[in-house]
């Protein structure tokens, strides 16, 4: 085992959060918890309860650098569009190739649960930033748009995109013959916004 001086407090949380990212580029995170993780990096739970507070805390911290991650992807993508509309189609296939990319890691996004313990603001604050950024969009594309009709547009697009993109990466379309999300995605995206 390590001992506690072994690596700095910054070292040790990056050691952990680099570890769990790597076991979930192939393994779920149902099977992991604070004991195997702790084991992976050669020290004891309590330690890592000592430097994140709880096991909940510590899977945040993941959830975190991966949505700074899709992100970073997703502000190049829509950085490098030639205008709003492709910006948008470009955001929403970005959204699904990070979760083609890295299933059990997006998995973790949307199952992770506080257990009744408020978000933290620097997780609010990642969260708030990726809705901001179709927000902005949609925004741009209907400058007659009131606010709430941007809101809650903004979140039938995301739903859609966020239930196509759960399917594919689950493959579970049900169909005969391959289906592309993607595919899937700009038909929803060009039927909703002909329509809005």
């Amino acid at each position: 085992m390590a001992r506690r001086n072994d690596h700095t407090r910054e070292q040790l949380i990056a050691l952990t959060l680099d570890t769990v990212k790597d076991f979930l580029e192939q393994n779920s995170y149902h099977e992991l918890s604070l004991r195997k993780i702790a084991n992976m990096i050669g020290y004891v739970p309590s330690t890592l309860v000592n430097v994140f507070g709880n096991y909940n805390l510590l899977l945040l911290h993941v959830v975190a650098q991966t949505l700074d991650e899709l992100s970073e992807e997703a502000k190049n993508v829509v950085g490098g569009s030639v205008d709003h509309k492709t910006a948008l189609y470009q955001l929403a296939y970005c959204y699904h190739d990070f979760a083609q990319k890295h299933p059990h890691r997006w998995q973790l996004i949307f199952e992770h649960n506080m257990n009744g313990e408020a978000l933290p603001e620097w997780q609010s604050q990642r969260i708030d930033s990726m809705t901001g950024m179709l927000e902005h969009l949609l925004r741009v594309l209907a400058p007659e748009r009131s606010e709430d009709e941007v809101l809650k547009a903004s979140r039938v697009l995301w739903s859609g995109v966020h239930g196509i993109t759960l399917l594919s990466v689950d493959d579970k379309f049900f169909a005969a013959d391959p289906i592309d999300g993607k595919e899937l995605i700009d038909n929803l995206l060009t039927n909703y916004l002909v329509n809005w």
